[in-house]
């Protein structure tokens, strides 16, 4: 038997007033789509907003239904609108954040498994990797190099043939 280990390294910033210019600007807007979430069941409303490598901005956010399996997260919503509109496209920098109407929003959120799975078949797809900026609507800001970390020993493409 060996004993295997996985772990990746990360920035972690105090807050958005330490990012770079262009990253605290995709922050704060994603910060300001959280409003267009569509959350009145569980009141955590979710945003993502992409930089696109052709420079376009794209936005998610969550969208759920009474019927809880239907709904949707912000990035899975994301990747479908950039799919749509801006076909085979990589994604540069994506911001997600997010607001608890019903309690703290000050720590990063990060995706669900559904969307870690999603954000890295994009990149597989269009072979870059995805910078991910995580916050919340204040606090402790995280930056990823690439969604691939989000998911070790994930499952791909690669894997069906």
């Amino acid at each position: 038997m060996a004993k295997q280990e996985f772990q990746f390294s990360y920035e972690s910033y105090k807050s958005i007033d330490e990012l770079k210019k262009d990253d605290a600007s995709l922050l704060e807007e994603a910060r300001k789509v959280t409003q267009q979430a569509y959350a009145p069941y569980s009141h955590f409303n979710v945003a993502a907003v992409a930089k696109l490598i052709n420079g376009e901005k794209v936005v998610g956010t969550n969208q759920e239904n009474a019927s809880y399996p239907v709904g949707l997260c912000a990035e899975r919503v994301l990747l479908s609108a950039i799919s749509s509109v801006f076909p085979n496209t990589a994604i540069d920098t994506l911001a997600i954040s997010y607001h608890n109407l019903n309690g703290d929003s000050s720590k990063p959120v990060s995706p669900c498994g559904m969307c870690r799975q999603a954000l890295l078949e994009y990149e597989d797809r269009t072979k870059k990797p995805i910078r991910i900026i995580l916050s919340g609507m204040s606090g402790e800001v995280v930056i990823i190099e690439k969604a691939a970390q989000l998911l070790p020993l994930s499952f791909g493409g690669e894997n069906l043939k």
